[in-house]
């Protein structure tokens, strides 16, 4: 099983993990830690590959995630649900011991976020959309909600795809800089006319440091480029693949 941890976040009260696509039981296409249930997996599989990553944090830890719909929207959780049956939302916080917060991804960024003092842990979503929006200020929004202080808070920026290989057009880069004309720093020319290469990762690590958190981390894998490690949405439409998986991110507070 493949779990890459930030320092910042590393803690005895805290339990956290960047999970790849490895040390679960899926085949084929979604082999083998696909933890999401959107997929055309065998749902029997996904329980079980979620059931794994949750005891891998904590065992019994209950792992809650959201019907992901690229928002700014955070919500506040007090106790878990179903699978497939979370709200729609892209970001999470919560207080509560044993409530670990799961983000799904296959490109898009996860965020983690955790203010150790204040036991309050949180969690984004972000791809371009969300990031854009304001996600992962939602989430530091409903950390200080629950007691936070964005001084006192550590984020870390998961694995997503890299600025080599997120090719965009003129009208996604022309939505980033109508929004800041600094924003240009995070797009780099491709090989073809008009075209740029989007730095996910940088972008929302800017975000989170323009939001005054005391720590942000990036731990940099490129999940279009690791195939092995990781699930990819842009790599599976190239190779014209029928489907994807997708991997979890999580933190939980202890007991």
């Amino acid at each position: 099983m493949l779990i890459l941890t930030a320092p910042s976040l590393t803690s005895p009260a805290i339990a956290h993990g960047f999970f790849g696509r490895r040390g679960g039981v899926s085949k084929g296409i979604f082999a083998s830690l696909n933890c999401g249930p959107g997929s055309g997996d065998v749902r029997a599989d996904v329980v079980e590959n979620r059931r794994r990553a949750g005891e891998a944090l904590v065992p019994g830890a209950a792992l809650v995630t959201l019907y992901q719909v690229h928002s700014a929207k955070a919500v506040t959780v007090t106790e878990p649900w179903a699978l497939g049956e979370g709200p729609q939302a892209d970001a999470m916080a919560t207080n509560l011991p044993g409530l670990a917060l799961g983000i799904l991804t296959a490109d898009c960024a996860p965020v983690l976020l955790a203010d150790r003092q204040a036991r309050v842990v949180g969690a984004a979503h972000a791809g371009w959309k969300g990031a854009l929006g304001g996600v992962s200020e939602a989430a530091i929004a409903a950390m200080e909600d629950l007691g936070a202080q964005r001084s006192r808070i550590a984020a870390a920026v998961g694995p997503c795809i890299s600025q080599s290989n997120y090719e965009v057009g003129p009208e996604f880069r022309a939505r980033f800089l109508d929004a800041d004309i600094a924003n240009a720093g995070f797009f780099a020319p491709s090989g073809r006319p008009e075209h740029f290469r989007f730095d996910l990762e940088g972008f929302v690590a800017m975000r989170l440091n323009s939001a005054g958190l005391a720590s942000v981390e990036a731990l940099c894998p490129c999940t279009y480029a690791n195939g092995d490690d990781f699930f990819s949405f842009r790599r599976a439409t190239h190779r014209r693949e029928s489907d994807y998986g997708r991997q979890v991110s999580a933190i939980v507070l202890r007991s």
